[in-house]
């Protein structure tokens, strides 16, 4: 008998709020270029004010939302677990989650006071993408959000590497891991962001604990977390993290560890203006093939053709007919 969600997903839940920007205006905010760092509502309200309402596009994000989301428009039946409070951001989340095809945690009855986490995603005209991140409420993320009988009826739990910024989201993931170890749920987690493995390395590997079943990662997250420079070293270190994984190389492609051979998957050369949301994209991808019958090999090819195709347009989603049309490819 089959299991009712192919996959149940933990994470933050955030508006992204997505703008162009220039080096140059980012080195004049003192921001990090290139990666994610968290901020409070004053100083991300500050930012905002800089940008004059160039705002160019408004969605639901968070990382593994992001992941979610793809994998239900693919076609996989997936249940998201996150906390959103009782706002206007809150209340676009909610709808914006149920239009996307996922079942829930969070209703109209559970939403709470406080201020919905909101990431702004700024994004440079070499395509890369830095965040400046207010977690709000989503910071509270915690045990209570969690669904067992919702887990336990999954074939897969995925979780993303932000989680380890708060303690009791943390203490969440733990609790979800060793809640499916029992139940014969497999367990995939994404590091998520090179900042993540730079200043919550211990805590991840807490997440992560003796040996899970996936996790995705690009190569400057490998690397960091295996402590290295030598890619071939980051391969053999990830082997003892988890019985398989997935490294995403960016113009390179990525590699795809099954348990057993590590299989190279071919990049699809493009010209990328905005790599938000592309490890994400890979991520549902792939989960979407592993439940559907493909091998890890056709499931890295799905998964490298839908983050190539993400990479060229603005934002971390593509439209449901083209990732169908990736499908049937």
């Amino acid at each position: 008998m089959g299991r009712k969600y192919h996959v149940y997903g933990i994470g933050n839940a955030l508006v992204d709020m997505e703008f162009q920007v220039t080096p140059e205006l980012l080195q004049e905010l003192k921001i990090d270029k290139g990666v994610m760092t968290l901020v409070d509502e004053v100083r991300q309200g500050e930012i905002i004010a800089k940008f004059n309402g160039n705002l160019c596009k408004q969605s639901g994000g968070g990382s593994a939302a992001n992941t979610m989301v793809a994998l239900s428009q693919f076609g996989a039946k997936g249940f998201y677990s996150c906390k959103v409070a009782k706002d206007e951001a809150g209340f676009f989340y909610l709808e914006d989650l149920q239009n996307c095809g996922l079942d829930t945690n969070v209703h109209d009855e559970k939403e709470v006071d406080g201020t919905t986490g909101k990431c702004l995603v700024m994004v440079t005209p070499d395509a890369d993408r830095t965040m400046n991140t207010f977690l709000g409420i989503s910071g509270g993320l915690s045990e209570s959000e969690l669904v067992p009988e919702a887990i336990t009826d999954s074939e897969y739990l995925y979780m993303e590497g932000y989680l380890v910024t708060s303690p009791t989201a943390k203490t969440a993931a733990i609790k979800a891991r060793e809640m499916v170890e029992s139940a014969g749920v497999k367990t995939t987690f994404s590091l998520s962001d090179p900042n993540m493995v730079d200043f919550f390395k211990e805590g991840l590997l807490e997440i992560i604990g003796s040996q899970i079943n996936f996790i995705f990662a690009n190569e400057s997250e490998a690397l960091k977390m295996a402590d290295t420079q030598d890619f071939s070293e980051a391969i053999a270190y990830f082997k003892t993290l988890s019985q398989g994984f997935a490294i995403t190389r960016g113009s390179q492609g990525s590699v795809v560890f099954d348990g057993q051979e590590l299989i190279e998957i071919t990049p699809y050369p493009v010209k990328a203006i905005d790599t938000v949301g592309a490890g994400d994209m890979y991520a549902g991808a792939f989960l979407y093939g592993i439940t559907h019958g493909m091998s890890y090999a056709q499931a890295g090819d799905l998964a490298s053709r839908a983050s190539s195709r993400i990479v060229t347009c603005y934002g971390p989603r593509l439209e449901t007919e083209t990732l169908k049309e990736l499908l049937n490819a």
